[in-house]
């Protein structure tokens, strides 16, 4: 039932800046955290950044200082805001959601490809 798409990714140099969306519905938006994972060729996935206990944020060592998540309740969306990015963020962005109150599930849009190349 929840769905999620994610847009925003693309082409951009290194030293430039992204930002990503990801648009919910289908769901009560509070009874989720939200976040993203990404996942390069030949790569694990890697939890980028997320929501956790409501307001709480997690990043990646690898994204730390760069890249911020924020969530707007109002219009049920996350983002991730992107900045100073590096060849190796070169990957496909996944939003997911995770249902914490009542049954546990967790769903994922289709992701977004994100490239960072000169």
């Amino acid at each position: 039932q929840v769905q999620l798409v994610e847009s925003g990714g693309g082409l951009v140099q290194p030293g430039g800046s992204l930002r990503l969306s990801c648009a919910f519905s289908g769901g009560t938006f509070r009874f989720y955290d939200m976040g993203w994972y990404r996942q390069a060729p030949g790569n694990q996935r890697e939890l980028a950044a997320s929501f956790s206990r409501g307001a709480d944020t997690n990043y990646a060592d690898s994204v730390k200082g760069r890249f911020t998540i924020s969530r707007d309740n109002a219009k049920n969306t996350v983002s991730l805001q992107m900045n100073n990015l590096k060849p190796e963020d070169t990957a496909v962005y996944y939003c997911y959601a995770r249902r914490v109150i009542g049954f546990r599930t967790i769903d994922w849009g289709p992701g977004t490809q994100v490239t960072v190349s000169s």
